[in-house]
């Protein structure tokens, strides 16, 4: 609990940093892993939002005189683009391609729920028309919407969070308006938090020519999506119960259980669940392969690391990499220099009062545009783990109200994330201008 002591709002308003003109290609193929010339290369310039560094190819890391200790040896980080963050502060301590544009897979819903959580009360009801499930791509994830069935937003939620749900995101998308207009306002979010990399073409995050994200670019998006209270809960409950078919005469059918494809905090297929672990979002596609940004405390520290592409036929790669990147951003934090950081939204006011959130943004009180969300529906519960937090662990998976219990971090529901720290910098670089 001690990283949420000094919390506020993400604030101050940043000017869009150097970015560089070239774009690069879509990584459409798998590599050849018997011809290392083959596989593709980031280029040469990326965009330098966050700083310098961040638009280098290759590995970016400072140990810092030696203290901290070294990453993982390069057989155990096969990724094409990786980062870890601080989440709080928005110091990146390491980095590898960070700004380099690659299909994201279901991490893009990350985005889609960012830009639309706050538009639809929990209870609001949507009856699915047939043609709200047109155009989904082959093989898509499902969760199992059926046609002329009604779902509130919580259950379509669920669905997209926890089963990666397409049919849900459709359906989410017919709420709001259809789908181009969704892609539309995401891409519109994605300028707000200067995650220019980013260019929706599918709300779903289904492969598509143009679609592009950067592990920079969804690591932003991912600390701004967790400054939502509903945004944290759903991205970390492990289990929850589903709707089932409706019965003749509108009856109910029985729920059934669905689960979190995110192994690690569910554990599943071989993966151990990772101790802290609190979300986020995982995604898998053939120009995409896997994908993962996932948020992790420990000891009051929260890191944010994001890993696209892993080359490696290791099970579940993208999750093992993951949690050996979270293992050495909490034993290299303090002790690494920084070699860029998480830039804030354009369009946050730096003069709010820090007690007071964003307009239009939830800001971790539960509540956003179109309804407000009871503290009261959430539990916190504590329970002993094994290391981190003085063996306190609980993540934040909601299940009909109760907090599941996952790994050793204690992860608040009902707290704000910090002022990033170049809004801090700047507020105080105007507080000493009017003295």
């Amino acid at each position: 609990m001690h990283a949420f002591k000094k919390i506020a709002t993400v604030a101050a308003s940043a000017s869009l940093l150097a970015m560089s003109v070239a774009v690069p290609a879509l990584a459409d193929e798998k590599p050849d892993k018997d011809q290392d010339d083959k596989k593709p290369k980031p280029p040469a310039t990326m965009s330098t939002v966050g700083g310098t560094r961040l638009g280098q190819p290759g590995t970016q890391v400072d140990l810092g005189g030696g203290e901290a200790p070294v990453l993982p040896k390069k057989e155990k980080l096969t990724a094409r683009s990786w980062i870890v963050a601080d989440a709080q502060s928005g110091e990146v301590l390491a980095a590898h391609n960070a700004h380099w544009r690659l299909a994201p897979a279901s991490t893009m819903k990350m985005l889609l729920a960012d830009t639309l959580l706050p538009k639809f009360p929990k209870t609001r009801e949507h009856k699915v028309d047939p043609s709200d499930l047109e155009g989904m791509g082959s093989g898509s994830s499902l969760v199992g919407i059926k046609e002329n069935q009604t779902y509130t937003a919580h259950d379509l939620w669920l669905g997209a969070f926890l089963r990666s749900g397409n049919d849900a995101v459709h359906v989410l998308c017919a709420m709001n308006g259809g789908k181009e207009k969704t892609v539309r306002d995401m891409n519109k979010r994605a300028q707000e938090l200067q995650a220019l990399d980013t260019h929706v073409v599918n709300p779903d995050g289904y492969d598509a020519k143009g679609q592009v994200s950067s592990a920079y670019d969804l690591t932003l998006i991912a600390r701004s999506g967790m400054q939502k209270k509903d945004f944290r809960e759903y991205a970390a409950t492990a289990t929850a119960k589903f709707p089932g078919v409706e019965k003749k005469g509108g009856k109910k059918g029985k729920p059934f259980e669905i689960q979190n494809t995110n192994r690690l905090l569910t554990g599943a297929s071989g993966v151990t669940p990772y101790p802290g672990i609190a979300g986020i979002k995982n995604g898998s596609t053939t120009h995409a392969g896997t994908t993962f940004t996932g948020v992790a405390e420990r000891d009051g520290t929260v890191l944010l690391v994001t890993v696209m592409n892993p080359d490696s036929e290791e099970s579940g790669a993208v999750y093992k990499e993951t949690a050996r990147l979270l293992d050495w951003g909490f034993a290299a934090s303090g002790k690494v220099t920084p070699v860029g950081e998480l830039v804030p939204p354009q369009n946050v006011d730096t003069k709010q009062s820090d007690a007071a959130p964003a307009p239009g943004h939830d800001n971790g009180q539960g509540k956003g545009k179109g309804g407000e969300q009871d503290e009261k529906d959430s539990t916190a519960v504590a329970a002993t783990g094994q290391g981190g937090s003085g063996g306190l662990g609980i993540a934040l998976a909601v299940v009909g109200g109760v907090l599941a219990l996952v790994g050793a971090g204690m992860f608040l529901v009902n707290r704000r994330w910090p002022v990033p720290a170049l809004a801090r910098r700047r507020r105080g670089l105007r507080l000493r201008l009017r003295r």
